[in-house]
Parts: structure tokens; sequence; C-alpha cells
């Protein structure tokens, strides 16, 4: 740093360490590295705890470690003109992904020391299972093995007047009374009896009806009926002319009747059979269009028809459908999950949070048609909605017509929701404008290959097929008028917000934005830059626990599965910097934070990096991590490169 005749710091000529793509903290601020943990390993040493990787194992010694190196994302690189290696890449034509290609691989972890559901609800009748149940039926018994309880209020019963986990609960001490009786505040219980707090649960029966195949799809028949009945005379009338054609261009041009007719047997055949012929040119098409990131055979199993009778069944099940489909671009496109590492719940405590800074709509994450259809419960819990969210929608996927044609009937008989948001590359054509009772929006990128956008072809084609809103992240509101599109895309402060809203946009979306400051609803209807404490911060987590505890229950299961939103939510959370500390404001969401000091040593901890810090942070809401704990965030430093 230089300094003016006046002594006022002012920025050096030389390129500093946030010139490219850091952000910009006032210099009191910045420290480095080995000091930034040294500060936080020297608070932690003076309460007598020690740091753990992402394993549950402690990390001392040198940081430089190969431990380290994978539980921290690297410093951003400054691009140079001599950087041979930046060179090689593009000359290789691949792009840099953010997968975690080096985490091991790790089962899911089994929860042996539980009690048995008939125990637990209290139930009249013995366990069905008798002899041959795998969990614990002597209460006492269960209680020895038990994990400590880690504190001694049970949000369950202080809100609710009873706890339904009972001696389960990690605060089961709060309610329970003699001879491990799960005590009751009958004022409490009388208060919300009869209240739903989240609605679109999966009905067992409906569930077991969608196994077997027992759901009547009859508006969905119909309509595809209709579309491939189109299909197919379109296709015979494109062949009939090129018999014509060809017949005229080896003179036979006075034997051809006026819609070719006169073609030879083997010609007529062909063009009886041409539904195959003509899949696989609209399949040939849809690939031209989409690339490797639109094959979405191969990520989305193909769902057999349901509800038809034998002679209706195709012979070929995984046969594509014969409307041109490129589909959505998927998590799992950029980052390959394992099957132990798919999404079990929808993340509805975060929403909550969303809604009580502002947030007006709320949108389920994205589910997949095929799953739905299929009765899995992981894929339902998606669609949940909370009583909070006043305006909410649930988000589908898939490729096929079909598929996303009869979940949209599913969904329209059986959830409660106010839209069905497609989040799709290229979205199907009008299959949902006859089943829905309820809104269609889209959600559209540019396009689905780099530099090849195609939205803009898309817009006028969605307003004949009935979409009511589309969610775009560039300017292409005049296409969409009069339906109202929505930008989103790196919006992380209110001029983002206003800059988006400029561009003639009805309303803007958030996503990775929420994550990095769920706050940023209030600065937007506020419009001020909200210099938010790390207490205020941390209050904030304290709400997320409370609800994930709410969602996916106190006992060692459920809190668990907290714990591990929380985490993943902490690595987004991290990104954030205080804009008291900002050299100049607003933190653009694409800005790395420089290792910094806060203005306390919570805020220096909610900074760090490090996913042994994140688990400090989760250990001060949820306790101790259990033993054999393993961490590791899915996607690294996606983000930052």
């Amino acid at each position: 740093m230089e300094e003016t005749a006046n002594n006022e710091p002012v920025k050096s000529l030389e390129v500093s360490s946030w010139d490219k793509g850091s952000a910009a903290i006032k210099q009191q601020y910045v420290t480095t590295k080995e000091k930034f943990h040294e500060s936080i390993d020297s608070a932690w040493q003076k309460e007598g705890v020690q740091r753990c990787g992402g394993n549950g194992q402690s990390a001392q010694g040198d940081r430089k470690t190969q431990e380290e190196d994978a539980v921290e994302p690297p410093g951003k690189k400054i691009k140079l003109e001599e950087q041979t290696e930046d060179r090689k890449e593009k000359e290789d034509g691949k792009k840099a992904r953010g997968q975690f290609k080096c985490r091991p691989h790790r089962k899911p972890h089994n929860y042996d020391i539980r009690l048995c559901p008939s125990v637990v609800q209290e139930r009249a009748d013995k366990c069905f299972y008798g002899d041959k149940c795998k969990f614990f039926h002597d209460i006492a018994e269960y209680m020895s093995v038990k994990p400590e309880d880690i504190g001694e209020r049970c949000h369950l019963f202080d809100t609710f007047g009873r706890c339904q986990y009972s001696v389960t609960c990690r605060f089961a001490k709060a309610h329970t009374g003699e001879g491990f009786k799960n005590l009751v505040n009958e004022e409490l219980l009388k208060k919300h009896e009869g209240r739903l707090m989240v609605k679109n649960a999966l009905d067992k029966d409906l569930q077991r009806r969608l196994r077997k195949k027992q759901v009547s799809f009859k508006a969905s028949e119909a309509y595809l009926k209709t579309i491939n009945k189109t299909a197919s005379q379109g296709a015979s009338k494109k062949k009939a002319a090129e018999c014509q054609a060809l017949q005229c261009s080896n003179g036979d041009a006075s034997t051809a009747g006026q819609d070719g007719q006169n073609c030879t047997a083997e010609d007529a055949a062909t063009v009886d059979g041409l539904k195959a012929e003509s899949v696989a040119e609209k399949q040939t098409s849809a690939e031209e269009l989409s690339g490797s990131a639109g094959d979405c055979e191969k990520r989305t199993p193909h769902v057999e028809p349901t509800g038809l009778n034998s002679s209706e069944k195709t012979q070929d099940t995984q046969k594509p459908s014969p409307i041109k489909t490129v589909g959505a671009l998927t998590d799992a496109d950029l980052i390959k999950l394992r099957p132990s590492e798919k999404k079990q719940c929808g993340n509805l405590p975060f929403r909550r949070i969303c809604k009580r800074f502002g947030a007006d709509i709320t949108c389920g994450e994205m589910a997949m048609c095929t799953n739905l259809l299929q009765g899995q419960s992981s894929e339902w819990a998606l669609l949940k909605r909370h009583e909070s969210e006043d305006l909410f929608g649930v988000q589908l996927e898939g490729c096929f017509p079909d598929t996303m044609t009869k979940c949209a009937e599913l969904l329209n008989h059986n959830i409660e929701v106010d839209f069905v948001d497609i989040n799709s590359g290229c979205p199907i054509d009008l299959v949902y404008k006859k089943v829905l009772d309820v809104p269609l929006t889209v959600k559209i990128r540019t396009g689905v290959q780099d530099k090849v956008n195609i939205a803009h072809k898309l817009i006028p084609e969605m307003k004949n097929w009935g979409v009511s809103m589309i969610t775009y992240i560039d300017n292409c509101s005049k296409l969409a008028s009069p339906i109202p599109l929505f930008g989103n895309g790196d919006i992380l402060s209110y001029e983002d917000a206003i800059k988006a809203r400029e561009t003639g946009v009805s309303g803007i979306m958030l996503g990775r934005g929420a994550l990095i400051k769920p706050w940023i609803f209030t600065e937007i209807k506020e419009q001020r830059h909200w210099d938010i404490s790390s207490n205020e911060r941390m209050d904030i987590l304290k709400d997320f626990t409370r609800f994930g505890l709410e969602h996916w229950g106190s006992d060692t299961q459920g809190l668990e599965k907290t714990r591990s939103f929380l985490l993943e939510w902490l690595s987004f959370l991290c990104r954030y910097i205080p804009v008291g500390l900002l050299e100049h404001v607003p933190q653009k969401i694409n800005e790395r934070p420089p290792y910094y000091m806060g203005r306390d040593y919570l805020e220096t901890l909610m900074a760090s990096q490090h996913v042994g810090d994140w688990i400090k942070i989760s250990e001060m809401l949820l306790g101790p991590v259990p033993q054999n704990f393993s961490f590791l965030p899915k996607h690294k430093a996606n983000a930052y490169k």
C-alpha cells in the first residue's frame, strides 16, 4: 500500500492478492493463512478442544499435509500470460470442473442403537416382527447404550407440548418422568391440536398403488395419444413427400399420385413403420442441440406407461419419446454423486429461514418425475411444504413427455401446490397444458452448450405452450412479454437485484446468493447493506437447527441429518464477508474472500474454509459428532475456480 500527502492509504499499482478475483478487504483485517489458523487454534486450545478434520480425526501438525489440502479449497489462481498449464488446458478443450474426485467411498451411517418404533410410539399391540425385530424393546437396556443427551431443553417439547421421539430424543431428560414415561404439556398440546404444519406428505396407500402401477392417468394418456398421432401423421406426410420427390427424380412423375400413393410396396411398408425412424431422427436432432449434457436417456431411466391395457403397451419400454427433448442440467452432470450421496430430504428448514427474511415465493428442490411415479419416499420428501410457505411451487426434472405429463397429473390431484416449475435446458412441449390446474413455470439457461445460446428461440415457443412464468439469467423480457420473466444468477446484493430489474424482468429468483447470506431478502426489500453481527448469524444457525430437529427429528438419526445439511450450508456461508470489513461494497458472488481476521472470534471462525471448523460450529449447536463421523463436501471449491 502507498500513502498520499495526507497519509491516506491508497491501493498500490502492483497486482495484489485480491485484484484477480478476490474480494478487497480493509488492510487492518487481512492476514495470512498461517496466522488465521493459528488464531482459531489458540482459542480452541484454551477450551481444551482439538480441531478435527472431515473424517472426525484431530488435525494437528503441519497444515500443508495431504489431508489439509483435501478439506480446504486451494487458493485462487492468478491468471498470467506465461501460465503454460492454463494454455494446455485450453488446447485440450477441457473445462475444469469442481468435482471432488479424490473423495473416498463411504457407506451411509447405520444407526444400530435404536428403540423399536412400537415402543417409542407406545402402541398397545406388540411389535409386528416379534423376536425377529432387530431393534431394542427393553427401554432400560436401550438407555444404557444410548448416546448422552446434548441439552437440557427439548425444542419439540417446549414448542408443541409433546416430543414424539420420547426417550430416543437427544434432549429426553427434558420430558422423561419416572419409569421412562414420556411427559406431555396438555395446554401446549391442545393449542396445536389439528394443526398441520407440513403438507404434501406421501400417503401410504398412494405409495402402494404407485408401486403396483394401479394409479390411473386418464387425462395424460388421452393427450399423449393425440400428440403421438399428430407426430405420426406429420412423419407419414413427410415420407410420402420424399417418395414423390424420389419418383420424380427417376422420371416416374406421371405414375405418382397426388398423395404419393403409387410408391413401391417396400416404400409403403417404410411409411407404415415410420415411427421408429422418426424417433431416431428426432433423437439425433436433440443430441445435436444438446451435446453430451442433453443425453437424457443415460441420465433418466424411462418409466413403463401405467394404466394402459396390455395391447396398448409398447414392445420396448426403453424407446425414447417421439417428442424432441433435451432435459435438465442437474447437479449430477457437474458433480457425479454416488448412491450414498443422493439427496434424502428436501431442505424445508432452510426455506423457513428465507421466509423469515422476506422471501415472497419458495420452491422445493428439484425432483425427478420417474422417482415420483415410482413412489420413492426420498423424492416425495422434496415436495413437502411448510405452513409458512404461502406461495409455494415444486420443481420437476424429466426428459420424456409421458413421464412428465403423468407426474403433473399425479401431483395435481395429490398435493397442495401453487405452481409447477420445470428446471430444464429445453422443456417439454404442450403436455402440461392439458393436465394442470395450477400455473406452469419454466427455469431455463442460455443453452446447454458453452457459447451456444438457444433460449431466445425457446421463449417464443413457450408462449404458445401456455407457460405462466419463465425464470432466466439474461435480458429476454421483451421476448417473453406478456409472460412474466424472472431473472436469476449472480445476485448477492440489492444493487445486483436492481441491476437485474433494470432489464425489465418481473422479479428475481435467488439460489446461491441466498445460501451465502439468507438475509439478502431483507437487504433487497430495504435497499441497504446489512452489517450483520456474528451473534446474529449464529442465531440464524440456531433457528436452522431447531427447524431441522422439527423436520428430521430430535433422535440421533434426525440430529445427524440436521448436522449434515448444516455442514453443507456452512460451505456456502463461509464465503460471506462482513460489510464492515470490505474495502468497498458490495461483495460480488464470484469474489473469493482472502484470509482475514474478524472483529471477534466467532466472526473469524465463521470465515474459515476448513471443514474442521465447520464441524466445530456444528458441535456448538448439536453436540459432539459421533465416533467414526465423516463429512466431505461434494462441491469442493467449484464456485471459486
